[in-house]
């Protein structure tokens, strides 16, 4: 399927943050790299991993870790062109 017509979250995602354009500013990227969850949604997401692999997530927490999905991958692409932005900045 072609990248420009593929309807899947992943790849609307990749056409918003084109995570390899690498165009931020520095301190735009940053400040991006310092995004991050936090300690006690950590916990929370490493609970709901344990208790999927023991095939015992309710629905409601199967949605929760969902989120928790959507949201990681959102910062994976944001954090990757934050990268390419520094990479592609000279130094000094």
């Amino acid at each position: 399927m072609n990248s420009a017509t593929d309807k899947s979250e992943a790849a609307i995602l990749d056409r918003v943050f084109r995570p390899t354009a690498g165009d931020w500013p520095r301190a735009a990227a940053d400040a991006i790299l310092n995004i991050g969850f936090d300690p006690g949604d950590r916990e929370r997401m490493a609970q709901l991993i344990e208790t999927a692999k023991a095939g015992e997530l309710p629905p409601e927490q199967a949605e929760e870790l969902e989120h928790y999905r959507h949201i990681g991958r959102l910062l994976e692409l944001m954090k990757s062109r934050a990268r390419q932005s520094l990479k592609n900045r000279p130094t000094g």
